[in-house]
């Protein structure tokens, strides 16, 4: 899959941007005692979510991590080094990143989905924790909505399915919020686990392709020759048309179901 595209992914950063304001708000975190609050932003994107956490902690020490180096990039541009010198940001995989010392946040907007073996990667992360630390995150729960049952039917089609393989396979479905609170909370002080559907109002169905253009649709997408690319988001696009009718302002109305946690270490 080829590298993310900032610019893409910023078109709807309103949007994006809510549910990281929103996991935030919920993290009831101060500084400990006379020490510098350390924070991971782990899947960091273009950097609207480290800024949130710059501005809530101002004099805290904070990193962003990403495995793409168009959107650390984006991410330096948007929080520069003079501007934001408690602010840096380091490339790394999630799958395999382990913090130097203990950090007192690790927060994760919309990075995880797209980890693997949450089995381990989420114990993993509470327990790379300062005592009293706490693992903030939120994924998007919509592969089984119109948006994304979509893609895949679109993508078993003959004419795209010998370049595709199985493209949908590269996004793991997430576990039910039971099935985070039993992950962590045998070593966490309280685990608060929530689920938000969010209903984005969409001017078309051409709107909504573009949003997705930015994240779920690239691994169908990018794989393809380019003379088939216009095919498929042709092809997807009538169906979403179909899937999402017009309300009573001409708009259609996206549903986007998230599911948050955060999860406080025991002292």
């Amino acid at each position: 899959m080829a590298d993310w595209n900032p610019t893409l992914y910023s078109r709807f950063e309103d949007e994006r941007t809510r549910p990281a304001r929103e996991l935030l708000a919920r993290v009831a975190l101060e500084a400990p005692g006379d020490s510098t609050l350390l924070a991971y932003d782990l899947g960091c994107g273009p950097g609207n979510s480290t800024e949130l956490l710059a501005a809530r902690w101002p004099r805290a020490e904070i990193i962003g991590t990403d495995n793409s180096a168009a959107m650390l990039e984006s991410a330096r541009e948007r929080l520069p080094a003079e501007r934001f010198p408690q602010v840096r940001f380091e490339f790394s995989d999630i799958n395999t990143w382990q913090p130097p010392r203990a950090p007192h946040l690790i927060y994760a907007n919309a990075s995880l989905q797209w980890v693997r073996d949450h089995a381990s990667t989420f114990p993993r992360l509470l327990d790379a924790l300062a005592p009293g630390g706490v693992l903030a995150v939120q994924m998007p729960d919509n592969l089984e909505e119109p948006s994304h049952r979509l893609m895949r039917e679109v993508a078993s089609q003959p004419l795209y399915a010998a370049h595709l393989g199985d493209a949908g396979a590269l996004r793991s479905r997430i576990l039910p919020a039971a099935g985070y609170y039993d992950l962590l909370m045998s070593a966490a002080a309280s685990v608060d686990v929530w689920r938000t559907e969010y209903q984005h109002p969409m001017d078309s169905p051409a709107r909504i392709v573009e949003w997705l253009r930015a994240t779920g649709l690239k691994a169908f997408v990018d794989p393809l020759p380019a003379a088939l690319r216009p095919t498929f988001l042709a092809d997807y696009e009538k169906r979403i048309g179909e899937a999402y009718p017009v309300r009573v302002d001409g708009r259609r109305l996206l549903a986007f179901p998230r599911l948050f946690i955060v999860a406080t270490r025991r002292a």
